[in-house]
């Protein structure tokens, strides 16, 4: 049959070929290639999302939590002293503890815009140990930022057997 064509064998090759390459492309290239072109549709969307500068709702939350966050730890430095030692002594109080020193506040701990407090309490470990914990817990009188734990200076008269000394360093943010 095709001996009897009046076509030559080159040009029925060759239109052979093409249409097993159309029959090709679309059983097996056509999908793929679409598929290749939603996938990079798709990662340009993504990437655009991913843009948080483009969503200002998203960075209105951001900033509303963060300006939350920072109101825990911003004082009024005429209330402040006060108001935190007020706190502190009644805790420390409750957990029969005593706030032995409160030094006048010096200038170095004193930036534009930190305060940073130093606090002396005395009492057995496991008490001040609450006490620490209660601090940490209570808002409004800052955050703690350097604890240490200390044997007390003891004179021949005083009985300090098992007592600790308890050096708190709290600071907040200025207005």
């Amino acid at each position: 049959m095709l001996k009897q064509l009046p076509v030559k064998k080159e040009y029925l090759f060759v239109a052979s070929v093409i249409i097993l390459l159309l029959i090709g492309y679309q059983f097996a290239f056509k999908k793929t290639l679409e598929a290749w072109q939603i996938s990079r549709q798709l990662k340009a969307q993504i990437a655009q999302a991913a843009d948080l500068s483009i969503q200002p709702a998203y960075l209105d939350r951001k900033n509303a939590n963060l300006s939350k966050i920072i109101g825990f730890y911003k004082t009024d430095t005429v209330a402040f002293r006060s108001n935190m030692i007020n706190t502190i002594s009644s805790i420390a109080e409750k957990e029969n503890v005593k706030l032995s020193e409160v030094p006048l506040q010096d200038p170095l701990y004193r930036s534009a815009k930190f305060i940073i407090q130093k606090l002396s309490f005395e009492g057995d470990f496991f008490a001040l140990t609450r006490v620490l914990n209660q601090l940490e817990k209570t808002k409004e009188i800052g955050v703690l930022r350097s604890v240490a734990f200390r044997k007390p200076k003891s004179n021949a008269n005083d009985n300090n057997a098992g007592k600790l000394a308890l050096d708190v360093y709290l600071e907040a943010i200025r207005d």
